[in-house]
């Protein structure tokens, strides 16, 4: 049996996992407890509170599992200032996935992108001089690290068509993932009615960029950008403070206030953090270091199965061959307090009348990860390999068999 990276403790087999038991619960289901730490025997790890930010609203999760760590308010819906670009990138990094867009090719810089987004607009600007080309690529970085309102509208007219339709496209891609406090106006985040987000939907875009395009989100993590003769510097702080953040994302209006979407590595744990509606620049990297840093002190993510590992065989009857290998059909990641990992249970759940033909990826039966007493995960137990009827004097024997272990108990 496979050694889980999570050390979930031992596996312990006796012997093939049907199990005697009776004949009520047989009906259903034969329960197999693997790996077994009862929690009550594990002293359970102290964690402080979470801290209180001078923010409106916060939240922490663990980038792999989604585990929300802590949050404030999470899904109050505000304005995203310059976060609002997280989903103009995102629908970009989208675009060139699908071979629809490519990072060399040519923008052509519209005058309404100059004049909304450019030099004289009084916002954040990546400088670019009107009716002039510029690479998909350069009008990321400019998006991504400079703020870039000419940038983002240059993209999203390339696009779409307009910013309007592109505004439309966001919102629309904000309901498919499934954001409900995220609505679009524009693809900036300069002020706009209706124009909200909230800390939740941001923290799920930020995992869908990382999760989904990590060949792009290195991006994040650039110190600084030159074009047109002009250099400016990503305004994330943290990514000076602190070597284990490599992205995402400031945001700044009045109306906002300082909001900073962070993320950062450490150990092959994952997190990020959104800090939304703080009174200065200084304030929020100082808010977000606190939720980073007590994150990851106090939390850890495990490995515990993937796809190639055997979990657990199952006997099956009527078939050519007695035991059917089962796993689970992703991979399976899980965020608890640090230093309680002996407090994880796995449970297997498996029909004891498993009969054949079974076919590869079959659904066979159910796993658990208990954490102290409660179901922290579950997932289907599917079949590793197919499985072929016996023929006629195999099946009628595996009856006979059957017919008797009903009546005596285990064959």
């Amino acid at each position: 049996m496979p050694t889980l990276t999570a050390a979930l403790v031992n596996w312990y087999y006796s012997g093939p996992t049907k199990i005697s038991m009776d004949s009520s619960v047989r009906v259903i289901f034969c329960a197999i407890l693997v790996s077994f730490l009862a929690a009550t025997s594990w002293a359970q790890p102290i964690i402080p509170a979470a801290p209180e930010l001078a923010a409106k609203s916060w939240i922490l999760i663990d980038a792999s599992t989604g585990k929300v760590l802590t949050e404030y308010d999470s899904d109050l819906q505000l304005p995203p200032a310059s976060l609002t670009k997280l989903m103009t990138s995102y629908l970009v990094f989208e675009e060139i996935s699908a071979g629809r867009l490519s990072l060399n090719e040519e923008v052509l810089v519209s005058e309404n992108a100059w004049i909304k987004g450019g030099t004289k607009s009084g916002g954040s600007t990546m400088f670019l001089p009107p009716n002039e080309p510029a690479t998909v690529s350069d009008l990321l970085r400019g998006v991504i690290i400079q703020s870039g309102n000419d940038a983002s509208i240059a993209l999203a007219e390339h696009v779409a068509g307009s910013e309007e339709v592109f505004a439309d496209l966001m919102t629309q891609n904000a309901q498919r993932m499934g954001l409900a406090s995220t609505n679009y106006w524009n693809a900036t985040g300069l002020p706009a009615e209706g124009h909200l987000t909230s800390a939740v939907d941001l923290s799920k875009l930020a995992q869908a960029i990382i999760v989904g395009h990590p060949e792009y989100y290195e991006m994040y993590s650039e110190k600084e950008f030159e074009y047109n003769g002009i250099k400016q510097p990503n305004r994330n702080q943290l990514l000076w403070r602190d070597a284990s953040v490599d992205g995402m994302k400031t945001g700044h209006t009045e109306e906002a206030g300082y909001c900073l979407v962070a993320s950062a590595m450490r150990n092959d744990m994952r997190l990020i953090s959104v800090v939304m509606g703080t009174a200065s620049e200084a304030i929020r990297t100082t808010e977000s270091q606190k939720l980073l840093t007590w994150g990851f002190r106090y939390f850890s993510t495990h490995d515990l199965y993937s796809p190639a590992d055997s979990l657990a065989e199952a006997q099956v009857w009527e078939g050519k061959t007695d035991l059917v290998s089962t796993g689970v059909a992703e991979h399976v990641q899980l965020t608890i307090p640090r230093g309680d990992e002996g407090a994880l249970a796995a449970e297997i759940l498996l029909p004891e009348d498993l009969r054949a033909p079974i076919s590869e990826g079959q659904e066979l039966g159910l796993i658990k990860v208990l954490y102290r007493g409660d179901t922290l995960y579950e997932a289907p137990l599917i079949a590793q390999h197919a499985i072929e009827q016996a023929g006629f004097f195999g099946r009628m024997w595996d009856r006979i068999r059957l017919f008797f272990t009903s009546i005596f108990g285990s064959a």
